[in-house]
């Protein structure tokens, strides 16, 4: 397996694409993204996002070369490999080839349920350029699969990553989800040590949360299913970070877990304010000035895309909104938020405002300061929104 370098310097001046794929075969109880199950639409979609990519071409930065492309969703991978084809090329013509200069894009991301992936499948993703996989395998347990209403079942989990691996692409990153109704910790092992045995270059892992308007959310609202307790849930995530590091990956973000050399290059972006070009329904993007976001209704994307108008709303990012930014991005990650940045970005008052407002919790062990940059402790992240709070600055 070859390592993937990447640098944690937040100062590299590049940029990324995202790439919002709407579509899924059918819908997971749990998921609060915007997605559409049989429209029928793909072909006109890829046509719109080609005329989208035409028209915001010039949106990013000029001097930062596009470093990582990521298709999400939905699921990307119920798109056709001649469909993913025209995306991949058009970003490439219009885009990298304009900016980057002969420097080759370094990640490659596709989202994928694992019974997408086929041989055949798995060729083609290798053949596009797609160097990273991300497989929604949430679980291994097969009865927690049917009754979020994911497609796959463990067995097709393992095979698509054993599919992928022979054709090529060993950098594999899995979801998994805990905390589901009646799930002991013994359960959540399992699922663990199940991952383990697999050796993905990444995983990453969310505690199953009930989002409103969810069929999940519904049913805990009417009594059909229970929540967790919240000591277990904790318990869950102890094991997962004990286990995940006794075994070599590096906790980078309070959900994501890496060997060595294998962040995600893309998502690092998104907690570092590299600015990205969003694309698709529902897509977001941010410049560094801005952020943007695409109205959330595939036809009527579909439609304004074809007379020449992007539809989406803008905010405008004043200094208040930069620091916000900062505070609920940076303190995600093991790397902190970098004490001597604070006072060149924003100045001495910000960071005595950020120290004083620290020190409370660096009293309760909540946070530490390291090597110049202040980070949650592992006891902080359990309370993170709590800690979170406290440095947000809001608008009077």
């Amino acid at each position: 397996m070859k390592e993937q370098v990447v640098s944690n310097n937040t100062g590299s001046r590049w940029s990324s694409v995202y790439v919002h794929i709407p579509f899924c075969a059918s819908r997971c109880i749990y998921c609060g993204f915007y997605s559409t199950v049989g429209s029928g639409l793909e072909a006109s979609y890829v046509s719109a996002l080609e005329q989208e990519l035409s028209l915001r071409a010039d949106y990013l930065p000029p001097d930062r070369p596009i470093r990582t492309i990521y298709l999400g969703g939905g699921t990307p991978s119920q798109l056709s490999p001649n469909l993913l084809e025209r995306i991949l090329r058009h970003v490439d013509k219009l885009i990298v080839t304009q900016r980057n200069h002969g420097l080759k894009v370094e990640e490659t991301t596709i989202e994928c349920n694992p019974d997408d992936v086929s041989e055949t499948f798995s060729q083609a993703l290798n053949s596009l350029g797609v160097n990273r996989v991300s497989l929604g395998i949430q679980t291994f347990d097969d009865h927690r699969l049917l009754f979020l209403h994911r497609r796959h079942n463990a067995s097709q989990a393992e095979e698509a990553i054993r599919r992928l691996r022979h054709s090529g692409i060993d950098n594999i990153s899995i979801d998994l989800m805990f905390g589901f109704p009646g799930q002991t910790i013994a359960d959540w092992e399992r699922d663990i040590e199940r991952a383990l045995s697999l050796r993905p270059t990444h995983i990453s892992a969310y505690g199953l949360t009930y989002e409103e308007g969810t069929p999940l959310e519904r049913h805990l609202r009417e009594g059909l299913i229970s929540a967790i307790d919240e000591e277990t849930q904790r318990l869950m995530y102890d094991l997962l970070c004990d286990r995940l590091e006794s075994f070599g990956y590096e906790h980078y973000e309070i959900s994501n877990f890496a060997l060595p050399g294998f962040r995600s290059r893309h998502n690092s972006g998104y907690w570092n304010s590299v600015p990205y070009l969003g694309l698709g329904a529902a897509a977001h993007s941010y410049d560094g000035n801005s952020r943007q976001w695409n109205v959330s209704d595939l036809k009527r994307y579909i439609q304004q895309i074809s007379h020449g108008e992007v539809p989406m709303e803008r905010e405008i990012l004043d200094e208040q909104s930069r620091w916000n930014d900062l505070i609920v991005t940076a303190f995600r990650t093991c790397d902190g938020i970098d004490l001597r940045a604070v006072r060149e970005e924003f100045g001495e008052a910000y960071l005595q405002f950020l120290l004083q407002s620290a020190q409370v919790h660096l009293e309760q062990d909540l946070l530490k300061i390291e090597e110049g940059a202040l980070r949650l402790t592992r006891q902080g992240i359990h309370v993170s929104d709590m800690v979170m709070t406290d440095f947000v600055r809001v608008k009077g």
